[in-house]
């Protein structure tokens, strides 16, 4: 067994921290490594969370069973299935007001290995480390900007209504590798899907102001439940985080594709994105009206390809 405990001093008041811990559907925002989360079960005391995260550039996927403490702001944590080369792996997240607006935040983990192989030991330390030195640093820079939360984030949804079936509009969005030729915004789309439903995305996108910048991102798929949930890795130059979700959901008359989106913006580009004296409110109108032209290019191209098979039969 080995124990690795880290911790960070926050400027923001206690409950605020803890707050952000108990919410993990919030993580793929607010912690890099954290790549999509769904609560499986949850009463307000126990939860169970399925997560998938980065670990030296591969998505991984546990579940893990949670206690929360909310009057102690502790919340205890042990995966079911351990991720290998982990035995087992547990551990807490506690905050603890140091001073009136200010906090103290560790993370602690208890893992094992196998004991023939001390190798595994070192390399699971590590990445332990790694993914706990991350979480704290991202969730202390927010967390010290939560008055201002509400400013530098955004969320938006575009929703497309289709006569067609569902699984050729799912098939399409699916089909990233096929978007050059059909999504006018995308000139180049590279993907690796070394895990069946995970794939790692690199688009090359048509800017206005020209140019190709490329985008990157991981993209989850459930195909029985028509979803597609994506966390930029490589996000555009004004987005400290960009994360969100296609959904097709077929009724009695049709079909409705939604595009989500859930952004948190960078204030120290907006200046040498926008221009001298370019705000906050430039960039949420800038950020918006891009995401959605291009959200709206994809589900309008996703309708022709579902409505012209089915005039083609």
């Amino acid at each position: 067994m080995q124990r690795l405990v880290r911790g960070v001093e926050v400027a923001a008041p206690a409950q605020v921290v803890y707050a952000l811990i108990a919410d993990p559907e919030r993580w793929p925002l607010f912690l890099p490594r954290t790549v999509y989360a769904q609560r499986l079960d949850a009463d307000g005391v126990d939860e169970r969370v399925r997560m998938w995260g980065l670990a030296e550039g591969q998505v991984m996927a546990w579940t893990s069973g949670r206690v929360l403490d909310g009057a102690g702001r502790r919340i205890t944590f042990r995966q079911e299935l351990p991720v290998a080369p982990a035995e087992s792996m547990a551990g807490c997240w506690q905050v603890r007001e140091v001073a009136v607006g200010r906090c103290r935040v560790d993370l602690e983990h208890v893992f094992a290995v196998a004991p023939a192989r001390p190798q595994d030991a070192a390399y699971l330390r590590e990445v332990v480390e790694a993914t706990s030195r991350s979480a704290l640093e991202s969730l202390r820079f927010w967390a010290e900007r939560w008055s201002r939360l509400g400013e530098v984030s955004l969320s938006f949804a575009e929703t497309v209504r289709v006569k067609g079936p569902a699984e050729l509009v799912y098939g399409f969005l699916y089909e990233v590798a096929d978007w050059p030729g059909q999504v006018a915004h995308v000139r180049r789309a590279v993907v690796e899907e070394d895990c069946l439903g995970i794939q790692k995305v690199a688009l090359e996108l048509a800017a206005a102001e020209g140019g190709t910048p490329t985008v990157a991102g991981i993209r989850i798929c459930f195909p029985h439940a028509g979803r597609i949930v994506h966390k930029a890795t490589v996000p555009r130059p004004l987005l400290a985080a960009h994360c969100g979700e296609w959904s097709v959901l077929p009724d009695e008359y049709g079909v409705s594709v939604v595009c989500q989106h859930h952004v948190l913006l960078r204030e120290d580009t907006i200046e040498q994105v926008l221009g001298p004296g370019a705000g906050l409110a430039e960039a949420r109108r800038q950020v918006r009206a891009a995401l959605t032209h291009e959200s709206r290019q994809i589900l309008r191209a996703a309708r022709r390809h579902a409505e012209s098979a089915i005039r083609t039969l």
